[in-house]
Parts: structure tokens; C-alpha cells; sequence
């Protein structure tokens, strides 16, 4: 069965710890080596977008449910207004009064975004983030087809203390880390396209 579904996800790693009595263990494979794929990758196919429109002088708003990291925060003003993030101290420090303005600045406590300044209008807020890959079912195949090997070494690295062989743990963390790796550095060259990287000045021209 292929390595692009969940039901051949299950097969595969039955089969590579010649094991045929897990069956009703390896969904908790998976659903560990999904948790350890989602602290430990980040590629553009986990990006996704969200909006927010501002309320005026409200500072905080809720993150997404599938929030992992943020990659880009911005206002869609006219010019384009870019928010930069700063430490919920500096937050603190520089925007914890009552002022309102265009929103420089964001930071993120517990599930929160917070503002500074606090908004004075009802600005589009726009937002690029990493988030969650959908977790793997009989009728969802989430990420599965794009990085099968990361999923099928990550999948054993958490059976076998499982199955106490516990002399296969360093083989197949190895091989997850390089898999790892390897996607993280064609996602690097891919965001590159090839050509090497300009500073811009502040017109926009290189």
C-alpha cells in the first residue's frame, strides 16, 4: 500500500517492526509523532492566513486554534503598515498605557495577540502563520504525501520504546532528524527560487 494515506502510514509501520499484534497501538504512534512533527518542522506548506478586523482601543485578539508561529503580521493600510514584534516586556514598557494609534508593534502571550498602540480604527489586521497539520485520518492524508519518510520515522521513533527495543530508538532518530533536515533545506532554497538574497532600501528599490 502506498506511503500516502493513513490506513498505508499504518501498514508501513507495522511492517518495518515486523510486528503484526500493534494494531491498536499505532494511531498513538502517530498521533505522538504528529505532536513532535508540529514543535519540530516548519515548511511553507504548513503556512496559512488568517484576518482580523480591529476593534478601536482594543489591544488583544485571539490567536487561531491551529496556531503554531508567526512568520509575518501586517496592517493593510496604503501604504502597507508591517508590525514588528517585541517581547511582552518591551510591550509593557513602551504601549502599556491608554495611547491609541496606528499599531506598530505585536506580541503574543498565552493565546493572545496584543497591539501597540492599542488601535484607533477598525484596521484590516493580516497575518501569515504556521500552523497545525491536520491531524491524519481514514478520509484526511493532511501533509502525508509531501513528507511521508518524516512521518514513518517519526511514527517509529515513538514505537519502539513502545515495544522495548530500545536499541532502535538512535537508528530511527537519526533518520527522522535528517529527513527533518532535508525538508527544512529544500523549503529554504525553494523560498529563495534561486537567486540570492537583496536589501532593499526604503522606496522599495534595491
Amino acid at each position: 500500500m502506498a506511503l500516502t494515506t493513513y490506513a498505508g502510514l499504518k501498514t508501513a509501520i507495522a511492517n518495518w517492526l515486523d510486528r503484526s499484534d500493534l494494531t491498536s497501538y499505532l494511531d498513538d504512534f502517530i498521533d505522538l509523532a504528529e505532536a513532535r512533527i508540529g514543535r519540530e518542522l516548519r515548511i511553507r506548506q504548513m503556512e496559512t492566513q488568517g484576518t482580523e478586523t480591529l476593534v478601536s482601543s482594543t489591544r488583544e485578539y485571539s490567536l487561531p486554534s491551529d496556531y503554531l508561529q508567526m512568520r509575518n503580521m501586517q496592517l493593510n493600510t496604503s501604504p502597507i503598515t508591517s508590525l514588528e514584534y517585541i517581547s511582552p516586556e518591551m510591550m509593557d514598557r513602551l504601549w502599556a498605557g491608554s495611547t491609541t494609534g496606528v499599531p506598530l508593534a505585536y506580541t503574543i502571550i498565552r493565546d493572545k495577540i496584543q497591539l501597540g498602540p492599542a488601535p484607533d480604527s477598525a484596521y484590516t489586521l493580516e497575518y501569515t502563520y504556521f500552523a497545525k497539520p491536520g491531524a491524519l485520518s481514514d478520509t484526511e492524508n493532511g501533509l502525508l504525501s509531501t513528507i511521508p519518510d518524516i512521518y514513518l520515522y517519526a511514527s517509529l521513533l515513538e514505537a519502539e520504546p513502545f515495544v522495548q527495543n530500545d536499541e532502535r530508538i538512535a537508528l530511527w532518530m537519526n533518520a527522522y532528524k535528517e529527513a527533518v533536515r532535508s525538508a527544512q533545506e529544500s523549503n529554504d532554497k525553494d523560498r529563495h527560487s534561486g537567486s540570492s538574497l537583496r536589501v532593499m532600501n526604503e522606496t522599495g528599490s534595491p
